[in-house]
């Protein structure tokens, strides 16, 4: 159960020892019958309870306390009724059950607004995919399409000239993106080099999400996120740039500063 805070609680002691203080001064008053009287016959005319509902109660109180009309004096509470001045139908105060200091409502405890309902107050961050998203992305897709058009305008192609079937060119490499793979060609067999590898590093990949299931978005946060794609870059880079500037004629090792580069784009 919750507690019931201190200032609620001091204000209640305070309303008993109120109610305890004022007790001596009105027993005397309650016994002297010309005071019930005159009190009831004030509260008579503001009553809205019908004649018949209160004789009805003043019969059930007279049985109850051994028959008769009148009640005992011992038990039973005497219900005085006046008439109203202007002739209308006899009425009496009805009973009111009031509290310390005269208050009619008390305190039963008090419940934190947590414990019956439920309070959201934390922010939404999420936001749909269509249109927030992908309109962003078309317009980004747009403006790259622009733009390789009008490069293309001014600026032609490197291209070579035409392939001689009579003359392979030594060394011939692959597109600069294929590079990785031809230079693990070049060091493990072309089932490990070319399925193996390169499986168990996409299939690696896969499972990040499920392995490292952490919400954050701050860098510091996601030390294995990041571990894993770094080493995931470096390794491929390191084996792009080995086959682009470190490979000459017949796919041999050579340094670039002693027999030149042998790439081309």
């Amino acid at each position: 159960m919750t507690e019931i805070p201190e200032h609620l609680r001091k204000r209640a002691e305070e309303a008993r020892q109120k109610a305890a203080a004022s007790k001596p001064a009105d027993a005397p008053a309650a016994s002297t019958g010309g005071a019930d009287t005159g009190s009831a016959g004030e509260s008579a005319g503001d009553s809205r309870i019908p004649a018949h509902l209160l004789e009805r109660a003043k019969a059930a109180r007279s049985k109850s306390a051994g028959g008769g009309d009148a009640p005992a004096s011992g038990g039973g509470t005497a219900v005085a009724t006046a008439a109203p001045a202007g002739g209308g139908v006899a009425t009496a105060a009805p009973p009111v059950a009031a509290g310390p200091g005269g208050h009619t409502q008390r305190l039963l405890t008090v419940v934190k607004s947590g414990s019956i309902q439920d309070v959201k107050a934390l922010p939404q961050d999420k936001v749909h995919t269509w249109p927030h998203l992908l309109a962003v992305e078309f317009v980004a897709a747009l403006l790259c399409t622009a733009f390789t058009l009008i490069f293309s305008i001014f600026v032609n192609a490197p291209l070579l000239t035409l392939a001689n079937p009579n003359q392979t060119p030594n060394p011939s490499k692959a597109p600069w993106y294929f590079l990785g793979l031809q230079e693990l060609l070049t060091m493990f067999h072309p089932m490990v080099a070319g399925v193996t590898i390169p499986g168990m590093g996409i299939f690696a990949l896969i499972l990040a999400p499920y392995t490292d299931r952490n919400p954050s978005n701050k860098p510091e946060d996601r030390k294995f996120a990041i571990s894993l794609f770094t080493l995931f870059m470096m390794f491929w880079t390191v084996l792009v740039m080995i086959g682009s500037f470190f490979r000459g004629p017949g796919q041999n090792f050579v340094f670039p500063w002693d027999a030149g580069l042998f790439f081309e784009l």
